[in-house]
């Protein structure tokens, strides 16, 4: 029986070690790839997409539909950048949350289709937002420097 014991300790340490930088990584890819992904869609697919726009609530009613689009693009891609990095990770987090949240809000739910992506974002979001990105970024290493 104490063999395992042993085993079994000897594995949680090993998954403690990785634990202290594997899930904040995963999640930070999976992330980056997905906003990667959203952001090209948008600048790549802006014709397509601007026909969503006419009739946006207040107040994006009263901004340049291409406007908002290429913002929302370019949030996405530089958020991907950020967060595979893992430089500025908790603003990183907080910008995209935010953009996730006007976008759920203001388009995608007026238009009748929300989904539950939005929301899996802001879930995986919320523990880079409040627990940092881990060890292995360069938030890490840079306040370790400082």
């Amino acid at each position: 029986m104490e063999a395992v014991y042993d085993t079994f300790c000897t594995i949680a340490a090993a998954l403690n070690r990785l634990g202290a930088f594997l899930p904040q990584l995963l999640l930070r890819a999976v992330l980056a790839w997905e906003f990667w992904l959203a952001g090209q869609h948008k600048l790549h697919g802006m014709d397509r997409l601007l026909g969503l726009a006419h009739g946006l609530p207040a107040p994006l009613a009263f901004l340049p539909a291409g406007g908002v689009w290429f913002a929302a693009a370019w949030i996405e891609l530089l958020g991907a950048v950020f967060l595979l990095l893992g430089f500025g990770t908790r603003i990183a987090a907080l910008v995209l949350m935010a953009t996730e949240a006007a976008g759920w809000l203001l388009l995608h739910s007026a238009a009748g289709h929300g989904g539950d992506r939005p929301w899996l974002y802001l879930a995986m979001l919320a523990p880079l937002l409040f627990g940092g990105a881990g060890r292995l970024s360069l938030d890490y290493w840079i306040v370790r420097r400082i």
